[in-house]
């Protein structure tokens, strides 16, 4: 039996509802499995966030900024959870870029990679924003240099942040000897490890402190991670006199392992969680750097709104807000976001 040629149009438009049938699966899929959510007005503009997981409270807290910024704007808000995948990551962005969304944040899971992701959404024509950490390699590019294919970026600086807690440190550190400091970092990838780290031993610089950096493991952003970098430093190394944990979900777990050992190590983190705001007030961790992630959120929103709307912004690419750090003693000034 002879086979008729399929017309190339008809192929065409096969191809095409193939490809979207294949998005929508995907959507589906993600929203049964809890990894897609839908917020605003029927009849908004939709803006896309894609964020590294919904799990880790502080992507929690943007997610939250990003989704009443866009309602407070008549708009409505797609928030793709990633759940800690590089791959799902670029496959949540090809899936706002094939909804075409008025705009897309990212807050990428890993910066070098992201390059490529932005390179994809400018092609679309779509405006594309980063939150909360930087697209480009940590290594040659500033914590405040926004990379070009951006409408923005809203974060802190984390050199900056570093910083502060790093000064804030110095202070607390014995006086009379080199104090041996160990560090949880985050994990691979980020870009803040880099920067918080390296802001860091700038502000003990600043401060006058003389010590050494006797260890550092990576917590992976957890309670669990920290507990167990500091379990098997202080192990190692019984002697510490303070741990930097690189976020505050780590420093709660890093308090129940120094507690657990008896150890007398100071420790600072970088956040203002809730819970790391509790623990300075009840003496259990000594210090943090005060974030608000729902505010970096709707900056988010707001520098997508404002591109998509073709409106000026007055050239601001890095958005930001203050940072403070804060101990027991001004604890009151942090009103923990996540």
């Amino acid at each position: 039996m002879r086979v008729r040629p399929v017309p190339a149009v008809l192929a065409a438009l096969v191809v095409l509802v193939a490809a979207g049938s294949l998005v929508a699966l995907r959507q589906s899929a993600r929203a049964a499995a809890g990894g897609a959510a839908v917020a605003g007005p029927a009849d908004g503009p939709r803006y896309g966030l894609s964020t590294v997981g919904l799990s880790y409270p502080f992507a929690a807290a943007i997610a939250k900024g990003f989704r009443e910024a866009a309602g407070a704007a008549g708009a409505r808000a797609v928030v793709l959870d990633a759940q800690g995948s590089v791959e799902d990551q670029a496959n949540d962005i090809d899936d706002l870029v094939a909804q075409r969304v008025a705009g897309i944040a990212i807050m990428p899971l890993d910066s070098v990679v992201a390059q490529g992701w932005v390179a994809r959404v400018n092609r679309a024509g779509i405006p594309v924003a980063a939150v909360a950490a930087m697209v480009g390699d940590p290594a040659t590019r500033a914590a405040a240099d926004v990379h070009p294919g951006l409408v923005a970026l809203a974060s802190q600086d984390e050199v900056a942040a570093g910083a502060a807690a790093g000064t804030l440190a110095a202070r607390l550190l014995p006086a009379g000897k080199v104090a041996e400091i160990a560090m949880v970092e985050g994990a691979a990838g980020f870009p803040e490890v880099a920067q918080r780290a390296r802001g860091f031993r700038q502000g003990l610089d600043a401060g006058g402190a003389r010590y050494r950096i006797v260890a550092a493991q990576p917590g992976n952003w957890t309670a669990e991670g920290g507990e167990a970098a500091c379990q098997n430093m202080l192990a190692a190394r019984p002697g510490i006199d303070l741990i930097f944990n690189q976020a505050d979900d780590m420093v709660i777990g890093c308090a129940r392992a120094v507690r657990a050992a008896g150890s007398p190590a100071r420790l600072v983190g970088v956040g203002g969680s809730k819970l790391a705001v509790a623990s300075i007030k009840a003496g259990a961790v000594d210090g943090t750097v005060c974030f608000k992630p729902e505010a970096l959120g709707a900056l988010a929103f707001a520098a997508l709104h404002e591109a998509a709307g073709k409106r000026p912004t007055g050239g601001q690419r890095f958005r930001t807000y203050p940072i403070p750090a804060v101990t027991r003693a001004n604890v009151a000034q942090c009103v923990g976001q996540w």
